[in-house]
């Protein structure tokens, strides 16, 4: 399979948060969102680097601690809390209609986490498949803005797997 040379950007994106219930997670799909998703901390094995040093020079150069990638978006502001509707402040803090919602550390978890998957559209430019990043068990946070628009931004920190596809 040859790489793409389509250029994707904010308009090739959507974001789905999905909790711990099985079979089948609740889920939201994230609109009126800015386009601004972003992850940092990527790395090989997931893992702090360190060097050692042998009376000033390299000696070695070692995985220590595991790292957590971080992450945020931003959406504009339509709704905050819904009994029924599926909205995406009740998916991430687990109210609303999302009160029944199971972190996807497992039922009993202290923690309550989400599953984020960012999609980003391929086929639609040539590519074989679309693309994404799936990150699990993410504990989010959402500030609220007052603008024009009004806005949501989510913070999250990934402590699970990491796929990018």
């Amino acid at each position: 399979m040859a790489a793409s040379t389509v250029v994707k950007n904010f308009r090739d994106g959507s974001i789905l948060v999905e909790d711990g219930t099985t079979p089948t997670p609740l889920s939201h799909t994230v609109v009126f969102e800015a386009g601004d998703f972003s992850v940092s901390g990527l790395m090989a094995n997931q893992k702090e680097v360190t060097t050692y040093l042998d009376r000033g020079d390299l000696g070695s150069v070692r995985y220590t601690n595991q790292t957590f990638p971080t992450g945020s978006f931003t959406v504009h502001f339509t709704d905050l809390s819904d009994g029924t509707d599926s909205l995406l402040a009740d998916a991430l803090t687990k109210q609303g209609s999302f009160n029944s919602a199971v972190s996807t550390l497992g039922t009993n978890a202290e923690v309550y986490t989400v599953k984020l998957t960012l999609t980003i559209q391929g086929t639609i430019h040539g590519d074989t498949a679309d693309h994404t990043i799936t990150l699990d068990d993410c504990a989010c946070s959402v500030d609220f803005s007052e603008g024009d628009p009004n806005s949501l931004s989510v913070s999250f920190t990934c402590y699970g797997t990491i796929a990018l596809t």
